[in-house]
């Protein structure tokens, strides 16, 4: 019954550009995806080591700069320059781990909007670099061989390659003693250094993985829409990852694709059938009543609903 609903999903997933004829829906099904990459980048901070980043919108806006920098100023094709994305966005995950992973709690918190708001200003005032507030336009689109990428149905496809690609990371990396590492730091950080988990290593590896998958979420993102500015540094992008992993149900792997989903296309679907201010309160209750309903997220509450009657169609027969 799994393999034959995950055949379902998946044969959706490969057709959708066929069957989903407004470009509009298109471009929401592009962003979904880069937004479900972004997630469950966080996820493995937020999700399975029990650290809030409200700075990873620094590494997305890392990966989306670097790519259109190397493209644009050093004139590197296209993947080696996504590839330099995703390693910058790494390394800067990396310095922020040393400095930061000594930190718990509100500190940790504090130092990683720090770091995003002066990654932000110096993408706002280095003018000879970034072009400040006028942006970096004319980011070129990816191209196979001969086969452009510019298009929505192809651009498709590489952002679906992209959330496989980083889901698969995931769950090798979380299936594996690392990520039984990540838990045992998450549910019990001093007994699990008391055994003999070195924390300082497993939680800056959780933030290099992490600003990496964000990194190649902000290289997708410059060469969707070929244009970057300080924008990419916006905090409500923070918000919505951070809103999308926990709605979806964060330390899975499935919660924030769905969070991802749901919370790109439920914004443009309110935008579409009532005015701003309907749009934003009935935006506010829908989250009030998802936190309320469902305290643990969509999909765990999904798997508990699914087990209980699992269990009573064993009791039955």
């Amino acid at each position: 019954m799994k393999t034959a609903g995950a055949s379902v999903f998946t044969l959706i997933l490969l057709t959708l550009p066929f069957w989903l004829g407004n470009p509009y829906y298109l471009h929401v099904a592009i962003m979904a995806g880069i937004f479900g990459v972004l997630a469950l980048s966080l996820n493995l901070l937020l999700g399975y080591t029990g650290q809030l980043s409200l700075g990873h919108t620094a590494f997305f806006g890392i990966g989306a700069y670097t790519s259109a920098l190397l493209t644009l100023r050093l004139e590197w094709p296209v993947w080696p320059a996504m590839l330099g994305a995703v390693a910058l966005a790494a390394l800067a995950g990396w310095l922020i781990g040393r400095l930061a992973l000594k930190l718990r709690g509100a500190y940790f918190v504090l130092v990683t909007i720090s770091f995003a708001g002066v990654v932000s200003l110096v993408s706002v005032n280095w003018m000879e670099l970034t072009n400040g507030p006028l942006g970096l336009p004319g980011v070129p689109a990816p191209a196979l061989g001969p086969w452009s990428l510019r298009a929505k149905e192809a651009y498709y496809y590489l952002v679906l390659a992209a959330v496989a690609l980083s889901y698969l990371v995931c769950a090798r990396l979380v299936g594996s003693r690392i990520g039984r590492a990540f838990l045992a730091l998450r549910e019990n950080e001093p007994l699990a250094e008391s055994v003999g988990v070195d924390v300082t290593h497993y939680l800056v590896l959780a933030a290099v993985v992490s600003a990496a998958l964000a990194g190649g979420g902000g290289a997708l993102y410059a060469h969707y829409t070929r244009f970057v500015s300080p924008e990419v540094f916006l905090f409500t992008y923070t918000v919505t990852m951070v809103i999308m992993v926990v709605a979806g149900g964060k330390g899975t792997l499935a919660g924030p694709l769905v969070g991802a989903v749901l919370f790109t296309a439920l914004p443009e679907a309110l935008r579409l059938a009532t005015s701003w201010q309907w749009q934003m309160l009935a935006y506010g209750v829908l989250l009030l009543l998802l936190v309320f309903f469902l305290p643990r997220g969509i999909v765990p509450a999904v798997v508990v609903r699914a087990e209980a009657v699992r269990r009573a169609r064993r009791a039955v027969k």
